[in-house]
């Protein structure tokens, strides 16, 4: 059973694609849902606001479904969930799993949270070789919440890759904004 690597509440995965080490990729994927209430779906999951969130609405398990085009390589998940705010809808016990498809999922991580309260960062590198893992399909499954609740909350989930290094040569890293935006020869 892996546990998390916690950021202090408030610490917000962005400051990592500001070093320019990892790219956000969940807009590239394609999301679905094991069950929603009506206006608590992927749009308020993807929307980068932590006040809207995703609530299911069925029997456990609760799966967050993140399919992409083509094989990518992804090096870590992060999850913002806030236990003070959703109590009872907070998940306690999450298992991720990896494949090509729906059928041959297995499971990589398997995290217990205890009233998490900011940003989960679950590292997605293969333990043998160190590396990102490289996959289709990712699912999040909440196996079990905070006091037994039924359904669940997540607030925001975000995806992140590898940049790799120029092959033209070797650039010092843009960490502002403003650099940022133009860091990209085209």
């Amino acid at each position: 059973m892996a546990t998390p690597s916690k950021t202090p509440p408030g610490a917000d995965p962005k400051q990592l694609e500001r070093t320019g080490t990892v790219r956000e990729i969940g807009s590239q994927a394609v999301w679905s849902l094991s069950s929603c209430k009506p206006g608590f779906g992927v749009d308020q999951l993807r929307d980068d606001n932590l006040e809207t969130y995703w609530q299911s609405d069925g029997s456990q398990p609760h799966l967050v479904n993140i399919q992409f085009r083509r094989r990518t390589t992804v090096k870590m998940l992060c999850i913002y969930a806030d236990y003070k705010s959703d109590e009872s809808y907070t998940p306690s016990k999450i298992s991720v799993r990896v494949g090509n498809n729906f059928h041959n999922l297995q499971e990589i991580r398997q995290l217990e949270m205890v009233e998490p309260s900011g940003w989960i960062h679950i590292s997605l590198m293969n333990q043998r070789t160190n590396e990102p893992i490289s996959t289709f399909m990712i699912q999040i499954a909440v196996l079990a919440n905070h006091q037994n609740g039924r359904d669940t909350h997540m607030r925001q989930i975000k995806v992140y890759t590898p940049v790799d290094e120029s092959s033209i040569g070797k650039f010092p890293r843009c960490t502002t904004v403003d650099f940022m935006m133009y860091r990209t020869i085209r």
